[in-house]
């Protein structure tokens, strides 16, 4: 028996993405318009690692725990970030024309709530109990973090109701003792 995709013919790649989902598992498909929960569930069902941006000096630190992270290129090395555009952290990278990426270990869940709580502390507050160090551009790099990327400003994009953050990687780092990363899924802290 030849082998066909579901709802299709052998040799046919047009097919219901529907039919590869196994019946009675709840899954089903919105047409649009749909709700932003809608979305928001589908999106989740993506894992992510989990990473805190931060940006600032010493004297006005800022973080925020995001998971829309992603690399570029190599040649130039250049990583993006995603921000809402009305927030602070959008402001301060904007203005401040650099950013890093802290990207978490599994055992940093609660700096990952930390710097998600809309009522954390703003400025040295924010790290005063979480230790970091500096690099180039001098935003906070949080120890213990499975990898970091110190990153300049080059471009910036209007999508929606975020901001796409492009950064050319200035310095790097990875912890080779951490083997587990934090990743996000299905709306909960999971580790490797």
């Amino acid at each position: 028996m030849e082998n066909r995709p579901p709802g299709g013919q052998a040799g046919s790649l047009s097919c219901n993405a529907a039919d590869y989902l196994a019946p009675g598992t709840g899954a089903g498909r919105i047409e649009a318009p749909f709700r932003r929960q809608d979305l928001r569930d589908v999106l989740g069902m993506y894992a992510t690692g989990v990473t805190v941006i931060t940006t600032g000096d010493a004297d006005a630190p800022y973080g925020m725990t995001a998971n829309s992270f992603t690399g570029v290129s190599l040649d130039p090395p250049l990583v993006l970030v995603c921000a809402m555009s009305d927030g602070q952290g959008a402001a301060m990278i904007s203005a401040g024309g650099h950013f890093a990426v802290n990207v978490l270990a599994a055992g940093q869940e609660a700096i990952s709530h930390f710097f998600a709580s809309p009522s954390r502390p703003r400025g040295r507050e924010a790290f005063a109990d979480v230790p970091h160090r500096r690099l180039v551009t001098g935003a906070p790099i949080i120890n213990g973090a499975a990898a970091h990327l110190d990153c300049s400003l080059v471009a910036e994009h209007e999508a929606g109701d975020h901001m796409i953050f492009i950064g050319e990687v200035l310095a790097l780092g990875a912890e080779p003792s951490i083997r587990s990363p934090l990743i996000f899924f299905a709306g909960r802290y999971q580790a490797l």
